[in-house]
């Protein structure tokens, strides 16, 4: 019982501070700063990821380069979510093309700093390097779009709360083929299918209340994006923990683990869903 309040504070801080940075800009009634608000909570993720990520694939024995791997992360991640459009200097242009020249240069400057590096696997580990920027900071940064321009960030948000929720309770209840042994032993085919049905289900009634271009259909089809793709996230974290053998990423969130817990759904899914709604509208 005594860990069961324990992660159900943990995750009630979690939400509070995730939907007030979201919601900040309208809370606050300053669109600038509350857009910052939201850009450092989502670095404040990114970071933590890669710091997690770095963590992990070090106990297998890679060496990236960590510090430009943070610069290169944290450089995506504010080129993606800063609000370049209200900021009021004159600075601007010059900021975005810094970053796209950062970023343009991140692969050489990877590989060539393994050339004074000692690493049996210098690929593999320029690779490790610039890994965080695409897993993480990539995906996070697409919640800005997500949210100023469809507004459906939230409602993803909620459907793959909805798929955990429901996935575990279905495999607790009818759970019995194992869904992937090797890496996730918990996971059932049964639980997978029950979140995922509820996912779509509350994506066509509740994401139509959303003020959003989307249609019914569309939010169906999201559901399923957050249900079948995040299950898929959460396994790829689950198979990154199994092969250096830990059970948390971290424990920045006391019971739920740490940042890579409680974001592998949403990095694979938010990018998939920018794609459709980009393509689409």
């Amino acid at each position: 019982m005594k860990n069961f309040w324990i992660r159900t504070a943990s995750a009630t801080v979690y939400a509070v501070l995730f939907l007030g940075s979201i919601y900040s800009s309208r809370l606050l009634d300053i669109p600038l700063l509350g857009q910052c608000i939201f850009t450092a909570f989502a670095l404040f993720v990114t970071l933590g990821c890669t710091y997690e990520f770095y963590k992990l694939v070090s106990k297998q024995g890679a060496k990236p380069s960590k510090a430009l791997g943070f610069g290169v992360a944290t450089i995506l991640l504010l080129w993606l979510m800063l609000p370049w459009d209200i900021m009021p200097w004159r600075l601007t242009p010059v900021l975005d093309k810094l970053f796209m020249v950062t970023l343009y240069c991140a692969v050489p400057l990877a590989i060539g700093l393994q050339l004074w590096g000692h690493s049996e696997k210098p690929f593999a580990d320029a690779a490790y390097t610039l890994l965080p920027a695409l897993y993480a900071a990539f995906a996070l940064g697409q919640m800005n779009y997500l949210h100023n321009a469809m507004n459906v960030l939230v409602m993803c948000i909620i459907m793959v709360w909805t798929n955990d929720c429901f996935a575990y309770m279905g495999g607790s209840l009818f759970g019995k083929h194992k869904m992937w042994p090797r890496h996730s032993p918990g996971k059932t085919w049964e639980g997978t299918a029950i979140g995922v049905v509820f996912a779509v289900l509350v994506g066509i009634f509740v994401g139509p209340l959303f003020d959003s271009p989307m249609h019914r259909y569309d939010w169906a089809i999201l559901g399923l994006i957050c249900g079948v793709v995040g299950t898929l996230g959460d396994l790829a974290e689950s198979m990154l923990k199994r092969s250096v053998g830990v059970k948390d990423s971290g424990n920045i969130m006391p019971g739920h683990g740490g940042f890579l817990d409680r974001f592998d759904s949403l990095l694979f899914i938010l990018p998939l869903v920018a794609a459709y709604c980009q393509i689409l509208y």
